[in-house]
């Protein structure tokens, strides 16, 4: 938010509305600076998002073997990490033509996979045909990517407004298009949206296989990370387990968390910490990503 102006500063009418008009005009990419996905995106700290999302993908059986496990999602996380975090700033940040040459070759590569299940999987029996252009787990994986998104810019830098929400689900409604899905794919808005994430974690449609929790227990609780970075990687990982959905964190059979008031003064209050007095701190060069997309 901009500091209030000064008793000494004046700004016409006219001047006002062109600043208002700048802001508002579409950039050279598919969102404008004011977009709601640039607003989140730019935080550096929504890198929490990305394990929280990888670990909600492989908890779909389907997903596991149609989007993870061919492209080693599991077996190389932090470069799957790394992927994913290039191909969302190009989109997000970079021009029409970046974009749509990132979503190409994301099109192309689901394209190229499909398959069947080795064995029975929760709902799923053995036989069951995947590919990984199917429109319900596109769907999935874009939800993790914008529920992650939302659980840990809600937590370590503010809530948004509920308007700000629906726009930012608008926004990602633009990466499934570009992803291949069709408007009838996705949620219209944000109250089927929330519908949408009822269904999936009540339902039986998720289920942790045991390769999807072996794997990810090592990336979680056993990276390969230098001593001296292990202590603030722990944390990381541990607020990655507590803000995933109970659900899911059940199947991943990781340790049971702390009763809700303790893990609420462990997690809740660290980031309520990191919101009010760290974050404000911040120096805006640390603080935001460039928004400069790499090239595509």
């Amino acid at each position: 938010m901009s500091p209030p102006a000064s008793s000494s500063s004046r700004t016409s009418p006219a001047a006002a509305k062109a600043g208002r008009r700048a802001r508002s005009r579409p950039a050279d990419g598919y969102f404008a600076a004011h977009a709601a996905i640039r607003q989140v995106h730019r935080e550096r700290v929504l890198a929490l998002a990305g394990p929280r999302a990888l670990l909600m993908q492989a908890a779909h059986p389907l997903a596991v073997v149609g989007l993870l496990s061919h492209s080693g999602a599991l077996e190389e996380p932090y470069e799957r990490l790394a992927r994913t975090a290039q191909a969302m700033s190009a989109i997000t940040f970079g021009s029409r033509a970046q974009a749509d040459r990132t979503a190409r070759r994301i099109r192309a590569m689901h394209r190229r996979v499909r398959g069947t299940l080795p064995a029975a999987v929760g709902r799923y029996p053995a036989g069951t045909p995947y590919r990984a252009d199917d429109p319900r787990l596109l769907l999935w994986v874009l939800f993790t990517l914008v529920d992650s998104a939302l659980v840990v810019h809600r937590a370590y830098v503010g809530g948004l407004p509920r308007e700000r929400e629906a726009e930012l689900w608008q926004d990602y409604r633009v990466l499934g298009r570009l992803f291949g899905l069709a408007d009838a794919h996705m949620p219209a808005d944000l109250d089927e949206l929330h519908a949408y994430r009822r269904r999936m974690l009540e339902g039986d449609e998720l289920h942790v296989t045991e390769w999807a929790r072996r794997r990810a227990r090592q990336i979680v609780l056993q990276p390969p990370v230098p001593a001296l970075a292990r202590p603030a990687l722990e944390t990381a990982n541990f607020i990655t387990i507590a803000l995933l959905p109970p659900e899911i964190r059940r199947q991943y059979r990781f340790s049971p968390l702390p009763p809700a008031v303790m893990r609420e003064q462990l997690v809740g209050a660290g980031a309520s910490y990191f919101r009010h007095l760290v974050l404000p701190l911040v120096p805006a060069r640390l603080r935001y990503a460039s928004p400069r997309a790499p090239a595509a």
